[in-house]
C-alpha cells in the first residue's frame, strides 16, 4: 500500500511517500481502509520533532491522528464491530497514523461514522471535536448563562467550541482574524473582537467565567486576558508549552488541556453531526501526495481552516 513516513525529524520535506507493508491487525485492533485523514498542527509539531518527550515514536512514523474509513479485517477479540462498518476515531499519538492507504486502530477507541456528511468529511471531527468538548466540559465545565471568552476561535478547534458553547447556553465572545470572522459569526458566537485591529482586554467590558485559548499568544496576553476571568473562574489552554496563568488569590484555575481519545464523546459529537445540530467544517480536500506541502504551508502560517487528506483509494 501506499503511505507518507518520516525517517527522521526535520522539515516537512522529511515527509515521503512510499511503499509499505499493509500491516495486519493483532489482538483488540481492526485494519480501516482509509477514506480520508486530516492535518492537525500538532502533527507539524511531532514531525519537527519538537514531541519527543511526551511522545516517543518508533520511526519511520506514518502521521495522521483522525480516521475516517471502512472496517477492513478485525483481529483476535474484537467485538461490536463487522467487516464493511463505517468508523471514525481519533488514533494514538505513537501509533502509526491514517496517512496511508489502510492504518491498524484498537478497536475500543472507534466510533460509528456520521451518515449525514460524506465519509471523508467526517475525518475533520474526532481531534478537534474532541479538544472542544474537553476543554469545554471536562475541565471548564461550562453552564447555561455563563460568559466565555474564545481566545483562537478562527481555527479548526474554534469553530466546534463555539458551536458547542453556544449550544449549552453559553454567551459566546471570540476572538479570530480578518479571514476568519464571517466563519466564527457563522458558528453562532455572540461577539467577534477582530484581534488584529481591536484591544480584547478593552473591548471585553464585563467579567468571563470562561477563558478557553486555543492560539499560541505572548505570555504577557495572556496574563492579560486572564485577567479578565471572574473570581472562581477558569483558564483552559491548549497551547501546553505556554502554561495557563492561574490566581490563586482569586480563585481562578488554569488549565492545561491534553486530548485524550474518547469514543462516547466522540459518539455524541457525531449524534450531533447527524441530528443537524454540528456542523463540520472543511476548507480543503488534498491528495495523499500533497502531505508535505500542507506541512509546509502550516509552517509558514499560511494554511486557513480545516484540511482533509485522501489517499488515493478514497
Amino acid at each position: 500500500m501506499k503511505a507518507v513516513r518520516f525517517h527522521e525529524y526535520g522539515e516537512p520535506d522529511v515527509l515521503l511517500y512510499e511503499d509499505v507493508d499493509r500491516p495486519v491487525p493483532g489482538t483488540g485492533q481492526v485494519r480501516v481502509r482509509v477514506a480520508a485523514t486530516t492535518f492537525n498542527g500538532v502533527d507539524g509539531n511531532i514531525r519537527a520533532g519538537f514531541m519527543q518527550g511526551p511522545m516517543p515514536l518508533t520511526l519511520p512514523h506514518v502521521p495522521g491522528l483522525d480516521v475516517a474509513g471502512t472496517v477492513d479485517a478485525l483481529g483476535e477479540g474484537v467485538g461490536g464491530l463487522e467487516i464493511g462498518d463505517q468508523i471514525v476515531g481519533f488514533l494514538p499519538f505513537v501509533d502509526d497514523g491514517a496517512s496511508a492507504e489502510y492504518v491498524l486502530a484498537p478497536a475500543e477507541i472507534l466510533a460509528p461514522a456520521p451518515t449525514s456528511i460524506p465519509l471523508t468529511d467526517a475525518a475533520a471531527l474526532p481531534l478537534v471535536g474532541l479538544t472542544a468538548w474537553q476543554a469545554l466540559f471536562d475541565h471548564a465545565e461550562l453552564k447555561a448563562g455563563q460568559r466565555i471568552l474564545i481566545s483562537g476561535a478562527g481555527g479548526a478547534v474554534g469553530g466546534y467550541a463555539v458551536q458547542l458553547a453556544k449550544a449549552a447556553g453559553a454567551y459566546v465572545i471570540a476572538t479570530g482574524s480578518p479571514r476568519s470572522t464571517e466563519r466564527v459569526k457563522a458558528a453562532g458566537a455572540d461577539e467577534v473582537i477582530d484581534r488584529t485591529t481591536t484591544e480584547v482586554t478593552t473591548a471585553v467590558t464585563e467579567p468571563v467565567d470562561v477563558l478557553l485559548n486555543l492560539a499560541p499568544i505572548d505570555p504577557t496576553e495572556f496574563t492579560a486576558l486572564a485577567g479578565l476571568v471572574r473570581d472562581g473562574g477558569v483558564v483552559v489552554s491548549t497551547t501546553v508549552w505556554m502554561p495557563a496563568p492561574a490566581d490563586e488569590e482569586r480563585g481562578v484555575r488554569g488549565i492545561d488541556l491534553y486530548v485524550r481519545s474518547d469514543p462516547e464523546q466522540l459518539s455524541e459529537l457525531v449524534a450531533r453531526v447527524d441530528r443537524g445540530a454540528l456542523t463540520v467544517d472543511v476548507a480543503e480536500r488534498v491528495p495523499l501526495t500533497d502531505l508535505a506541502s500542507v506541512h509546509a504551508r502550516a509552517a509558514a502560517g499560511t494554511l486557513s481552516g480545516k484540511v482533509v487528506v485522501l489517499p488515493a483509494t478514497a
